[in-house]
């Protein structure tokens, strides 16, 4: 599954493989721009993977549901799957970059088999404040699913809350994402960095970003 196809998000239309930060400021922006997305990828029969905290399950289906969306249709059929951030990103309460790169791996080749030409994800990034152990291989993380996308058709959007995160945890999300949201508008990233060049170097990329 690594064909390009397309999808829409903010308006634009771009292709998959994709890998995308979206910075919001408030959740009503946040849903502005990803219910659209969601929305088409369950019309053209991508797989559609929600991961955020469980405490916002209930709100968050009952958004998706107010737009229009057959929650208990889409999740039985297994199109689309709404995770929880306790059981992927910090599951056993601290964040294993191999391992959730490898559960990320395993859902896409999962999709792939299952018969969906595309995968659309959005990862609230909430979870990486909490400073859990590991959260140290967040940059080198996300930098790796540059080495990941382009082996699948997928689109991979990270949510990330502009008013919580520090200006030098952004710093260094901006280097591993080559297309960006911001204002409700996409567009390239002239800050990115190619996997390999930044993986090497990580570690002096790497900064006291988390606020505790």
């Amino acid at each position: 599954m690594n064909k390009q196809t397309s999808f829409t998000v903010c308006g634009e239309t771009l292709s998959a493989p994709m890998h995308i930060c979206g910075f919001f400021d408030s959740r009503e922006q946040q849903y502005e721009v990803i219910i659209p997305y969601i929305l088409e990828g369950l019309e053209t029969n991508d797989k559609v993977i929600n991961i955020l905290e469980g405490s916002r399950h209930g709100e968050h289906c009952r958004c998706l549901a107010e737009n229009g969306i057959s929650i208990a249709e889409k999740l039985s059929t297994g199109q689309l799957e709404v995770l929880a951030s306790e059981n992927t990103y910090i599951k056993d309460g601290e964040f294993a970059a191999e391992k959730m790169y490898k559960m990320l791996e395993q859902t896409l080749l999962s999709a792939s088999r299952a018969g969906y030409e595309s995968v659309r994800a959005c990862g609230d990034m909430v979870w990486a404040l909490k400073n859990l152990p590991g959260t140290d291989e967040l940059l080198e993380y996300e930098a790796s699913l540059n080495l990941l996308t382009p082996q699948h058709s997928c689109s991979l959007i990270c949510m990330y809350d502009i008013n919580s995160f520090s200006e030098s945890t952004i710093r260094d999300i901006l280097l591993t994402h080559p297309y960006i949201i911001k204002d409700g508008k996409i567009s390239k990233n002239s800050l990115y960095v190619e996997p390999h060049q930044l993986i090497s170097d990580v570690s002096g990329y790497l900064s006291e970003s988390i606020k505790s």
